[in-house]
């Protein structure tokens, strides 16, 4: 269960609005005004919880549960205890988290303008704003409605931020653009320098890093990640991606709509992952390089040359899957014949 300390429940609800905000039908039998107090674990939810199964590896803990109700799909309904009201969709996980968005919404804020934030005269910022101590706002910066920024964070010169976004504390950024409803956590550093620099045995010579980042609307980006601004063509993060905490994205990359990039991953300058790009953690992938619409990159993967469209790979350097497991099997059967020998 959630600690109150630090979490609101906005519950009960009914069955019926549980149903309808998670987009799923109540099951023949089961009261819709049954009331559903919170959400829970499997192995922690009481008769007043509400849980959810999307992996068979905890179908004994379902088959155990207490849960009140339990989000499922339609082929595990069956095993559901008698007392658990079995709710069948097509996504368990999604239904969970649409319910609990329900039991647990974002905190209200009250407008409010510290008066220890330090805010360039020359700054607009739009009605409804939350900006905390120690916030430092520089000239020209435009902030949308309703935005939150969180104590300590640092917005440079001519920075744009659309309505609705969220800024972590201790983060900065300069030389960016920023899309609405944004949430960037704590830590983030976004449109410092490139690593870009000519090489030469007498002392490298840095490139001037002219271009910005673009962050376009409803993209989250995790702790203490870095996204560098381009060299001259811009550094683009679409709409609707994912970023993890501790990534690192170079210099003029461009990343497309919906992509989901899993803590730890690198990727060098000027590469390009296409939409709905998944790289696992700790993945590392080379500069100069396409990945292809929809492909999936196994965590630990190191990336040296262009993945097409929705292939899966693995290991380093990374190759297809099923063919890093051929090359697996063939290894392992090589060492156990030297065992033998």
């Amino acid at each position: 269960m959630a600690d109150p300390k630090f979490f609101t429940n906005a519950g009960p609800f009914s069955l019926q609005q549980i149903a309808e905000c998670a987009g799923c039908a109540l099951p023949s039998g089961a009261s819709p005004d049954h009331m559903i107090s919170d959400v829970a674990p499997l192995d922690q939810a009481d008769s007043a919880a509400l849980s959810f199964l999307d992996n068979v590896k905890y179908k004994v803990q379902f088959q155990e549960t207490e849960a009140g109700a339990c989000f499922v799909t339609k082929g595990m309904a069956d095993f559901a205890p008698k007392a658990t009201i079995a709710l069948i969709t097509d996504n368990p996980h999604k239904a969970y988290a649409l319910a609990a968005q329900m039991f647990y919404p974002p905190i209200e804020r009250l407008t409010q303008i510290s008066d220890q934030a330090h805010i360039s005269s020359s700054a607009k910022i739009g009605k409804g704003a939350y900006i905390e101590a120690g916030v430092h706002i520089g000239d020209h910066v435009q902030i949308g409605q309703n935005c939150i920024i969180e104590a300590n964070t640092v917005i440079r010169e001519n920075v744009q931020i659309g309505e609705y976004a969220r800024i972590g504390s201790s983060a900065t950024i300069s030389h960016a653009i920023i899309g609405a409803y944004v949430r960037i956590y704590p830590g983030v550093r976004i449109g410092q320098d490139g690593f870009g620099f000519a090489i030469d045995p007498a002392g490298h010579v840095k490139v001037p890093q002219l271009g910005r980042v673009i962050i376009e609307d409803h993209v989250e980006i995790g702790a203490n990640t870095c996204i560098d601004r381009g060299a001259g063509p811009d550094t683009l993060i679409g709409q609707g991606t994912w970023i993890d905490n501790l990534v690192q994205i170079g210099h003029n990359v461009k990343i497309g709509k919906g992509c989901v990039i899993v803590a730890q991953v690198g990727i060098a300058g000027s590469t390009a992952l296409e939409d709905y790009v998944v790289a696992a953690g700790q993945v590392g992938i080379a500069g100069h390089l396409t990945i292809g619409t929809g492909a999936k990159i196994a965590a630990q993967s190191g990336v040296t040359r262009d993945i097409p469209a929705g292939e899966e790979h693995m290991g380093y350097p990374s190759m297809p899957i099923k063919q890093f497991l051929r090359q697996h099997v063939t290894l392992k059967s090589l060492i156990n014949k030297g065992k033998n020998t």
